[in-house]
């Protein structure tokens, strides 16, 4: 009985940590949430799975324009730079792998747009397309030694 009765005045003891506890937690995440906003104008590199993303330099790339131009850029860009995208040269039955594979990953990609996706895909990055030049900025250049 003593030992039910000690139990029953720690109660309130243990919500009081509970709830000081959930407190700090909410706070924390609010503090966390709140920071991209105060450093707005800093870039910070963004590292993903161990690998530093290099941070902007200006460029604005775009996915070629065509009928899933869109649905591409809003599946691929959640997790790559356009560039990462641009860069490839697949065939249709490496696409498709590719689109499976990033779909299994988290892409969010329509089953009813599965297949025009991958003939976006594979049309504006197949082989036999030419490799692809990434626009370069002035101060990349001077970077590289090649001004013009």
């Amino acid at each position: 009985m003593f030992l039910e009765m000690s139990r029953l005045r720690a109660a309130p003891q243990s919500s009081a940590k509970l709830t000081a506890a959930l407190a700090a937690a909410l706070a924390l995440l609010a503090l966390t949430a709140a920071s991209p906003f105060w450093a707005q104008g800093k870039q910070k590199p963004q590292v993903i799975m161990g690998l530093q993303k290099p941070p902007e330099v200006g460029i604005v790339v775009a996915l070629p324009k065509g009928p899933m131009e869109e649905k591409a850029a809003t599946a691929c860009t959640e997790c790559h730079e356009a560039r990462i995208i641009l860069q490839q040269r697949l065939s249709k039955a490496a696409w498709t792998k590719e689109v499976d594979k990033m779909t299994k990953w988290g892409a969010v990609v329509d089953p009813t747009d599965r297949d025009a996706l991958i003939d976006y895909l594979s049309t504006n990055f197949s082989p036999d397309k030419p490799p692809y030049e990434p626009q370069r900025t002035a101060a990349a250049k001077s970077l590289s030694g090649k001004t013009r």
